[in-house]
């Protein structure tokens, strides 16, 4: 069986188990030395000033917003390719999702959507860099600055991506990451945070996670309780150094599928920057159900990022029209790729899907 992905530490191990012993030893477990020492390590790798650890990625993202004042009465525009906790982050603030849809090759906002879907409301633009492939930053900063709107930037999955040799997170207000054990960098839990170059966005947002408290006790505005805790910040701080390492793999692994899935009844997406940080390798099928009960009958494990666009959720109400997000959404799943893959499961993938009859349609 080739798994999808391989949670539990491997080479990290012995510096989790440290990290670990580490913080329970030490017996203090919230907002410690363990989060302010990422929060300057997590910051400095990202290129940023200031770092500020969360709760969760989704915290992050509406938590940038609070500390920006982007809430009831505004808009933000996002894409609708993406986990639907993005659009929940924006609900979360007050203020409302509206959707752009999404570059047919790229799978990232597309910025002319954006200029579509601009009115006087609208208060800021939330790029997602989806499964490590970058938006494109420049084109959306050029839509931010003629509107005068704040970007937030979701790199929930691009830990060390880069746009145009620039890392990504460094082009906007603030960038919103995701710490979940699925992640490039992952943790034993949830956890997420804040980067931004910003220092009074960054006090501010430190305050909101903490009960918009100024002092002990001293609560100044309305805030939550989203506190990177002490151990996985520990772990996370274990972590970051393999990240590079980790990173170089999954791009390694990337062009070996490039490569074997090269006339395969798939559609592999266009690797637009090769800072792309390879979080997921989607492919697309019309066929997606038969192709991947063929992938599963051969001990492949697959799964579908995303099924569902997010404003055709139920829980987000929107009418915004996005074909090409809806497409995509019908056709996109992954296949597994981690640093600790074994590039020959890669043949076995590959020989997989050639086994599968059907070509896949040209478009």
């Amino acid at each position: 069986m080739i798994r999808f992905l391989a949670l539990t530490p491997g080479e990290d191990a012995p510096e989790v188990d440290a990290a670990i012993r580490r913080v329970i030893e030490r017996g203090w477990f919230i907002l410690g030395p363990e989060v302010e020492a990422f929060e300057r390590e997590f910051a400095s790798a990202t290129a940023s000033e200031h770092g500020v650890g969360v709760g969760t990625g989704t915290d992050a993202l509406g938590i940038a917003l609070r500390a920006l004042d982007i809430g009831p009465g505004s808009e933000v525009i996002t894409s609708p390719l993406s986990a639907t906790y993005s659009a929940l982050a924006i609900l979360s603030a007050g203020a409302r999702p509206v959707f752009a849809d999404i570059d047919p090759s790229r799978l990232t906002l597309d910025p002319q959507a954006v200029v579509a879907a601009v009115t006087s409301r609208t208060a800021a633009i939330m790029p997602v860099h989806i499964y490590g492939q970058s938006a494109d930053m420049p084109a959306l900063m050029r839509v931010a600055s003629r509107y005068n709107l704040a970007v937030i930037e979701d790199c929930c999955q691009a830990h060390l991506a880069t746009c145009e040799g620039r890392p990504v997170g460094s082009f906007g207000h603030a960038a919103a990451y995701s710490f979940y054990p699925t992640k490039n960098l992952g943790a034993l839990g949830d956890a997420g945070a804040i980067t931004t170059n910003d220092p009074q966005l960054a006090r501010r947002a430190r305050r909101i996670r903490n009960g918009g408290q100024t002092d002990r006790y001293r609560h100044d505005e309305y805030g939550v309780n989203s506190r990177l805790d002490e151990i996985q910040a520990a772990i996370l701080r274990a972590r970051l150094p393999f990240l590079r390492r980790w990173t170089e793999r999954r791009r390694a692994l990337a062009r070996d599928y490039r490569k074997a899935l090269a006339g395969a009844p798939v559609e592999v997406p266009v690797e637009h920057d090769s800072g792309h940080a390879y979080h997921l390798f989607p492919v697309l099928s019309v066929q997606r159900d038969a192709v991947r009960r063929q992938l599963d009958s051969a001990g492949v494990e697959t799964l579908i990022h995303y099924p569902i666009p997010i404003p055709k959720q139920k829980a987000i109400g929107s009418t915004d029209g996005c074909p090409i997000a809806d497409r995509i959404c019908s056709e996109v799943f992954s296949l597994p790729l981690y640093p600790a893959l074994d590039p020959s499961a890669i043949a076995r993938v590959s020989d997989a899907l050639r086994a599968y009859a059907v070509t896949a349609p040209d478009r």
